[in-house]
């Protein structure tokens, strides 16, 4: 029996469970493809395909779901719809297959389906079981290779928690990047944010790598009234390292909801450490972009120095 190759829009949760995808497909022998890393062209596909109330990340996914379209025989669409410790998700999380399904509906594209639903007793295992039968593998191998795939995973994330404490833990000037892995990680958003902070010599302290379980407790010393789960953990990390950063630079997409109203609570409950709201709004230029970077260092650069000479 032939595999069908599986594209994987290198998009929105791609950034955080890639290696968890990737793994399992490995282990069952499904060949897959990745769109490319994010650039000009794909966000302007997908803000042609998508309506125009669509965050800027919505809009960058469809256009490498539009990349992807002929160029496999499925294209995985994951779905989340919840954790099982609690806590809501945005809704994109939820729609994003019907999102797919519809904008893409004269093409006919067949979706390899990843549902992670708790209140309905879909949990991440079943999810990828569905996932692999769908596609023709046996449930007791689909059951082995989710396993090897979360061991894996659990090394990555261990792995990445570790860099985010050696850090941590480095003489210099340090700032604390809270964003989601979507945005801080993407190739078109955030990686000329990090790569222009890190050629003045910053270390960055990356707050989606921080551990899951520790910052959804640490949240709530901020603030325990946000829903989201994903936020939690980036106010969790806020909380974690605001001690040894010497500022917090908050990167969201535009018209992001949820992001918007926490960093608004963050602005308003941490007053000990100097804090830059960025918007990635889609624009062409970069040079605002830079110049803001550039001030901030600047006033980092300025309290450090009063600092030294009080001390």
């Amino acid at each position: 029996m032939e595999m069908p190759t599986v594209g994987i829009p290198r998009s929105l949760l791609y950034h955080q469970y890639g290696v968890l995808w990737e793994t399992f497909f490995q282990e069952v022998g499904i060949e897959w493809i990745l769109s490319p890393p994010s650039n000009r062209e794909l966000l302007l596909l997908g803000t042609q395909a998508a309506v125009d109330e669509s965050c800027l990340s919505s809009k960058l996914f469809l256009g490498h779901v539009a990349w992807l379209i002929g160029k496999c025989d499925y294209i995985f669409v994951p779905r989340i719809a919840g954790y099982p410790c609690g806590g809501t998700v945005c809704t994109k999380y939820m729609a994003l297959c019907d999102l797919v399904r519809n904008t893409f509906r004269e093409k006919r594209v067949k979706l390899a389906e990843w549902n992670v639903d708790p209140g309905n007793k879909d949990y991440e295992f079943s999810a990828f079981v569905s996932l692999g039968q769908s596609l023709g593998i046996p449930k007791t191998r689909c059951a082995k290779a989710y396993w090897n795939a979360r061991r894996a995973f659990r090394m990555y994330l261990f792995a990445e928690e570790e860099k985010l404490r050696c850090a941590s833990e480095k003489n210099g000037m340090k700032i604390l990047l809270v964003g989601h892995e979507y945005n801080l990680k993407d190739a078109l958003f955030g990686k000329p944010i990090s790569d222009y902070l890190s050629l003045q010599g910053i270390t960055l302290l990356d707050a989606s790598a921080a551990n899951e379980r520790d910052m959804l407790n640490l949240s709530e010393k901020i603030s325990d009234l946000i829903p989201w789960y994903c936020n939690k953990i980036l106010v969790g990390a806020v909380e974690r390292y605001r001690s040894v950063a010497d500022g917090i630079i908050l990167m969201s997409a535009f018209p992001c909801g949820p992001d918007s109203l926490v960093n608004e609570i963050i602005k308003s409950r941490v007053k000990d450490v100097p804090i830059l709201n960025l918007i990635i709004d889609g624009q062409d230029a970069t040079v605002g972009l830079e110049t803001r970077l550039e001030s901030f260092i600047d006033i980092l650069s300025m309290k450090k120095a009063q600092e030294k000479g009080f001390a």
